[in-house]
């Protein structure tokens, strides 16, 4: 029987309906859900004391000084007071900034402090031990940021991190493999002695009573408590002994500095993201803006289209950013045209879906690579609509490997940040050019990207990870998920990820995820394909939140990752 045109047209709008309302539908939420307030964080401990500050009538910023003090206790790894990172926070308001607490290099930096007689980079000098050590900033940021928006007394912010190193904290099975990973390292590098418990096996309590000691100083007298006085001289001494270059006159000297964030558009979304020395924010602009014209989401997640077309952008992003980007206060950033339409659409003029392009058709290079987990990200909402995104670092797995057992940390490795010698890559194998060369005081480059998005302009998603040169993908496709894909937010950060970076020419996807027909279709359209060594990429903390107004978090499976709300 012959249906009529009619009913056959109201049949085909009725399917199509039904389709664009399930794409369109928010997803349900997978993960942690919570009526007010959220932390996510990559420890439970931390999450916790986050979310009991913000109870306690703190706000999201109360709350951002007391997980990133807390890290510092239960997730020594990356979690620091010898280190530095970045926040990027949107205040209930609408109003939003970035405060970039980044480490620097000491006043006797200079350009070629890594290289021998003949030019050359000397092994390790810029990874381990004290010739690493840039000058840490994180007690600057959080008391820059404290001071400017803080609402709890200080000290009524770190009694509870007081108390956690006083106590001790639950050695997880993660944290017994690090610590025994790192062992050999950390022995070397502190003259086969140190205080800090690399025997500790799983469900053991470690304490930290020195790290007690120094939380409690700074507790009491501030930015000036880490700075100057007898912590700084402590600490001075102690790198200088070791023959590192910090001075007390450089720490002394050292100030977090509050910057306007990277702001953009990707269809209705608004993404604020971290400006340089962060690489992150130019960075996850070029790639998204270079794919909008594509509709990336007309395409199966992690189909063989999706990859191909953000392989393709993030190549010709990593390659700016390796050339162009640095401390804006030493490197004139050429971000009008790097961010322009039409720059970013000749950037792209050459792609197809037929084969791949190559690297060295950008620009040439060659470089092995490096993966790293070392650094931390922790996403916070409070009940006041008040959003907080922070990724904080020590570069390496417990930075240089230098440990103060009178002050109870580790110091970072962050002068490998910088370029040592342009066109030599660093220990992620990123390459990096004059605008990342070693100065006196000057930030090196990084690739932590927190970021907040806004849907409608309204605050919907608070995201960041660890992971070197890893975490701007890893950023960029989380967003995607939840974003194009209409996944919830726990989804979009379980989900399988991939990387490309420019150099190598390699695309990495992490184990199990991707079927051996889909690289191997890949790999017939001249895509080189990492198969000897396949780490998880990321370990992504964030919140979306939902159109009633509550919180579902994003807790990354990969590691000890946890959401606290309430």
């Amino acid at each position: 029987m012959k249906r009529p045109l009619s009913l056959l047209l109201s049949f085909s709008l009725l399917f199509l309906l039904v389709l664009t309302n399930c794409k369109s539908r928010p997803a349900a939420p997978t993960g942690l859900v919570t009526e007010k307030a959220m932390v996510v964080s990559a420890r439970e401990e931390a999450s916790k004391i986050g979310a009991e500050i913000m109870k306690k009538g703190g706000n999201a910023f109360d709350a951002m000084v007391a997980t990133e003090m807390a890290l510092v206790v239960a997730y020594p790894f990356a979690g620091n007071l010898g280190g530095g990172g970045f926040m990027v926070y949107r205040k209930s308001d609408g109003d939003v900034g970035g405060l970039d607490y980044r480490e620097k290099a000491p006043l006797a930096a200079h350009k070629d402090m890594y290289l021998d007689s003949l030019g050359n980079v000397i092994p390790e000098m810029s990874t381990k031990g004290a010739t690493a050590v840039g000058v840490p900033g994180t007690v600057a940021g959080i008391m820059a940021v404290h001071e400017k928006f803080g609402s709890l007394p200080l000290e009524e912010i770190f009694e509870p991190i007081i108390e956690l190193a006083e106590n001790g904290i639950v050695v997880t099975e993660n944290q017994a493999n690090r610590f025994a990973a790192v062992k050999d390292r950390i022995l070397e590098v502190n003259d086969s002695v140190t205080t800090f418990p690399i025997d500790c096996k799983v469900n053991d309590t470690v304490r930290y009573p020195a790290l007690a000691r120094t939380m409690r100083k700074i507790a009491k007298e501030g930015h000036d408590g880490f700075y100057k006085g007898e912590i700084a001289k402590t600490l001075a001494s102690f790198i200088q002994e070791k023959g590192g270059f910090i001075t007390e006159e450089d720490l002394a000297k050292y100030e977090a500095v509050w910057r306007q964030p990277i702001i953009f558009n990707y269809k209705d979304l608004k993404i604020i993201s971290m400006s340089p020395p962060s690489s992150g924010g130019v960075t996850i602009n070029q790639i998204l803006k270079m794919i909008e014209p594509y509709d990336i989401g007309d395409f199966d997640h992690n189909s063989e289209k999706s990859i191909q077309l953000f392989t393709e952008a993030a190549r010709r992003a990593y390659a700016d950013r390796n050339y162009y980007l640095g401390d804006p206060d030493f490197t004139e950033i050429p971000l009008d045209v790097l961010l322009g339409k039409a720059y970013l659409e000749n950037r792209m003029a050459d792609f197809s879906f037929e084969k791949a392009t190559k690297s060295s058709d950008i620009s040439e290079g060659s470089v092995q690579m490096a993966e790293s987990m070392e650094t931390t990200h922790y996403s916070i909402v409070d009940a006041q609509g008040n959003a907080v995104s922070v990724t904080t670092t020590l570069n390496g797995a417990y930075g240089s490997k230098l440990y103060s057992d009178e002050l109870g940390f580790f110091l970072n490795n962050e002068m490998d940040d910088f370029s040592a010698k342009a066109g030599v890559p660093n220990m992620f194998g990123l390459i990096g050019a004059e605008a990342n060369s070693i100065a006196p005081e000057k930030r090196m480059l990084s690739s932590m990207t927190p970021t907040i998005v806004e849907k409608e302009g309204e605050l919907w998603m608070v995201v960041g990870t660890p992971g070197g040169s890893t975490i701007i993908t890893a950023v960029a496709q989380t967003i995607l998920n939840g974003y194009e894909y209409n996944m919830s937010m726990q989804e979009a950060v379980n989900a399988p990820r991939f990387h490309h970076q420019w150099l190598p020419d390699v695309v990495i996807f992490e184990p199990e995820g991707f079927s051996n027909d889909l690289i191997e279709s890949l790999k017939s359209k001249g895509y080189l394909i990492n198969e000897e060594r396949t780490p998880i990429i990321g370990k992504v903390d964030a919140i979306r939140v939902l159109a009633d107004g509550r919180l579902e978090g994003g807790a990354d499976k990969r590691g000890d990752d946890t959401a606290v709300g309430f």
